[in-house]
């Protein structure tokens, strides 16, 4: 991308742009199912919630495990505002309800992150976390603001018609949706190039040399606090107009554990590897769901292979074969990876199939014995289902450790003869 800048345009960046922009207007042209529309939007939602926690981890190296609540309480200020749009106590536009979610989430931001940002590392995380705990529990406790267990429910088709948008039909919510999804990734980019950006950097590598040079690192946490509060509202104000309902799950510890767990996969260290992440939540908690009831244990599986062979998420695998091929040396990689994949393929399937037969004999041991598992009808009381699915996950473990090895060997002199490559070019 560097090699298309030129002053004073950017030429890269116009264009990775101009076509994140047509990806967003042409999704729902190529996805047109009701169910398409629905998970489309739930993804532009996810891509600026997991950005607004990725300004505190991976920007910032800030470990919360409460991010939902400034998502959660942008919901609930903005489904009731919502609400009182539909009264007609409040004038203003159904387009612009997310912006109450997102000022809500800033003032809870000011609010809860001068006490949490006085603090850095564990002490930090351990703070978030009982805050979020605090706040769930309030949740349950104030039904009248929270709606108890019920939730608060609203009708986003309110106010005046504007050019014959209701938003009433799921694709005009998802074009709202794209919209702010745009400006919200633009301007979160925009801050990673300001100076309070680049300082949070420098607090999250060495904070002792920022509190050398004169900067109060609490402060520069305090000011990204508040900021990632705000984007993470707007997403809480979008996911109350897409549902049309907020209940205390939506402050819950498994929505901040979700934002954590999806922006490390993704690749907290790369700009854009929240919005893999966050395209891989929604997938996950949408269709995979949908496929066994085993899938948390599957993403738990994903998340612990991750962590040990590539921590650097999704991004990072990205990243480095994109360097790779620019050096023109992917193909000889290309049947490693196949290996890697069939190899992994064969474990998995030996694998799931164990936690499908114990799931089977869990929770539906009253359908009898036998079911299907890609294609293949197993015995979950049969001795010789157990044997044959241990042999192959055995088999596969063996065949990809091995894969792996080669793979590390070939990957080791691609690196070796791109780093001679590139003392050649800079001594030429």
């Amino acid at each position: 991308m560097n090699y298309y800048k030129f002053k004073p345009y950017n030429l890269g960046r116009l264009i990775i742009w101009s076509l994140f922009a047509l990806v967003l207007m042409v999704m729902p042209l190529i996805f047109t199912s009701q169910l398409s529309a629905t998970m489309l939007a739930q993804m532009g939602i996810a891509i600026i919630a997991c950005l607004s926690y990725n300004i505190l981890l991976g920007q910032g190296g800030m470990l919360s495990f409460g991010h939902a609540v400034y998502t959660g309480l942008g919901s609930y200020m903005a489904i009731h505002a919502l609400n009182m749009v539909s009264a007609g106590h409040l004038p203003l536009p159904v387009s612009l309800v997310p912006m109450v979610g997102g000022l809500a989430g800033m003032g809870f931001a000011i609010l809860f992150g001068y006490v949490t940002t006085r603090k850095s590392g564990t002490p930090f995380a351990m703070i978030t976390m009982g805050l979020a705990e605090l706040v769930f529990a309030m949740s349950l406790m104030f039904s009248e603001f929270f709606g108890g267990e019920a939730g608060v429910s609203g009708n986003r088709v309110a106010g005046q018609e504007f050019w014959g948008i209701t938003y009433g039909p799921q694709v005009q919510i998802y074009y709202l949706i794209a919209l702010y999804t745009l400006v919200c990734v633009a301007l979160m980019y925009a801050f990673t190039q300001t100076p309070l950006g680049r300082i949070l950097n420098a607090v999250r590598d060495n904070p002792e040399r920022v509190e050398f040079i004169g900067y109060n690192t609490q402060r520069v946490r305090y000011l990204s606090f508040i900021i990632a509060g705000f984007f993470a509202g707007i997403a809480g104000g979008l996911g109350a107009l897409n549902f049309e309902i907020v209940t205390a799950e939506v402050v819950g510890a498994g929505r901040s554990g979700a934002y954590l767990l999806f922006t490390f996969l993704g690749g907290a260290t790369f700009f854009f590897g929240p919005i893999l992440g966050a395209i891989l939540m929604v997938i996950a908690f949408v269709l995979l769901s949908e496929f066994t009831k085993a899938w948390l244990l599957y993403l738990g599986l994903v998340f612990l292979f991750m962590v040990m062979y590539a921590p650097g998420g999704l991004a990072s695998l990205l990243m480095m074969n994109l360097r790779v091929a620019a050096f023109g040396k992917l193909r000889q990689i290309v049947f490693s990876y196949l290996g890697l994949m069939l190899t992994a393929l064969v474990m998995l399937m030996g694998a799931g199939a164990m936690i499908e037969m114990v799931y089977h004999l869990q929770l539906n041991a009253a359908l009898g014995d036998d079911l299907k598992f890609m294609g293949v009808t197993l015995h979950a009381k049969g001795l010789d289902s157990w044997v044959g699915s241990a042999l192959v996950l055995l088999t596969g473990l063996g065949l990809f450790e091995t894969m792996r090895r080669h793979y590390m060997h070939e990957w080791g002199a691609i690196q070796t003869e791109i780093e001679k490559e590139i003392k050649r070019r800079e001594a030429a």
